[in-house]
């Protein structure tokens, strides 16, 4: 059978190969052909040399009903992971002949899924055929392939045969953003006190977001997530932070450790938990970017959404991390966050307690057993 079963995939992409029905006739073919030569009877020969006209026939077709075939994809549109992703396909018939009794199958990677297969009943002459499918997906990625694949028996079925067709895709998922309604991580950023100038000489100025200026009493409009509660509740009535951000510089970065080594499951939970962070960030208006080791900062929701998709373990660092802003910092390695700036954050994945953390700045140890999103949502320790 080992032996077998690739010779009737080598005839089958090359050449064509029996069928059980091919098979069979064969075989009564020759036990005609053989009875014949025994009895020398003239009507065994007919039969026999009837039944090997029809074998040639039916090994001719399959192949030549191919031959016209095109086929056409259309651009496969980004979805995030748990929804459906969209195909489609335009099989071309460029002859002036039908051809019917098609089977269609596109070949997807094994790590998206099985591929999908289509029965065509008949594709008239120089018309096409329109195939959309719906597949599932279930983890994020950038999923590419290349080849679609005809088969036929037309029209007798007594031989198969396939060939491929150049058509390339490629499917991008997008990780999950959870629904924050709120985040220590984000929300208490910058408020340490800092001075009416940066270090650097550059001025300051008076935004939503950044490093606290002063306090001033609630206005309507402003954003809950600035109301300084203990001061409120000293004062008996709601205290806002002024904020402000050095001109020209980036407010937060949700740095993602791509670069380290990780558990396979840790790494998809920091790739939600890095889109839920920025988008969180972002409804908050505030000024916020994303790093990856391959990438180095991205901003704009769709890019984001790509660079975070395509992400993986233990990539090339082409971009150093930057080290003049405060950072969300994702990983699995406590070592790593001896190193982070000033003004800092972090989230680790831990099952267990680590023996270094940098305590210096508040942070989130995460368990990958439990539920990301309540975890993102705890206070920081």
């Amino acid at each position: 059978m080992k032996i077998i079963t690739p010779m009737i995939n080598w005839l089958e992409t090359r050449a064509c190969a029996p069928a059980y029905s091919g098979w069979v006739l064969v075989g009564i073919a020759i036990s005609f052909f053989g009875a014949g030569v025994n009895t020398m009877a003239g009507w065994l020969y007919a039969i026999s040399g009837i039944s090997f006209a029809l074998l040639g026939v039916a090994a001719y077709l399959p192949p030549r009903s191919l031959l016209g075939l095109v086929v056409k994809r259309r651009p496969i549109q980004p979805v995030t992971a748990g929804e459906e992703l969209q195909v489609e396909l335009e099989i071309c018939n460029q002859t002036q002949q039908s051809v019917s009794l098609l089977q269609v199958k596109d070949i997807l990677p094994f790590v998206l899924g099985k591929p999908v297969q289509q029965s065509i009943e008949t594709i008239l002459p120089q018309g096409n055929y329109h195939w959309v499918y719906h597949y599932p997906t279930e983890r994020r990625g950038v999923y590419r392939w290349q080849a679609v694949e005809l088969g036929s028996g037309a029209p007798l079925g007594l031989f198969w045969c396939r060939r491929q067709r150049e058509a390339a895709a490629t499917a991008i998922v997008y990780p999950t953003v959870l629904p924050l309604s709120q985040c220590p991580l984000v929300d208490e950023m910058g408020q340490e006190d800092s001075s009416n100038s940066d270090p650097r000489g550059r001025p300051l100025q008076t935004a939503t977001t950044g490093l606290v200026r002063s306090l001033r009493p609630y206005r309507v409009g402003d954003p809950t997530r600035l109301i300084h509660w203990r001061t409120s509740a000293r004062y008996g009535e709601l205290r806002v932070r002024e904020l402000e951000i050095i001109t020209g510089g980036q407010e937060i970065i949700i740095a993602l450790d791509s670069a380290g080594n990780w558990e396979e499951e840790n790494f998809e939970q920091a790739a939600i938990a890095a889109a839920s962070l920025y988008f969180y960030a972002h409804r908050q208006q505030m000024q916020v970017q994303i790093w990856t080791a391959s990438t180095g900062l991205v901003k704009g929701d769709r890019l984001v959404k790509e660079t975070l998709a395509a992400t993986t373990i233990k990539e090339d660092t082409n971009t150093a991390l930057p080290g003049n802003y405060p950072l969300i910092w994702l990983t699995q390695n406590p070592l790593s966050l001896s190193s982070l700036p000033l003004g800092s954050r972090w989230v680790l994945w831990q099952n267990e307690e680590p023996a270094i953390v940098n305590w210096e700045y508040p942070g989130i140890i995460l368990s990958t057993g439990q539920e990301l999103q309540p975890q993102l949502q705890k206070p920081l320790r």
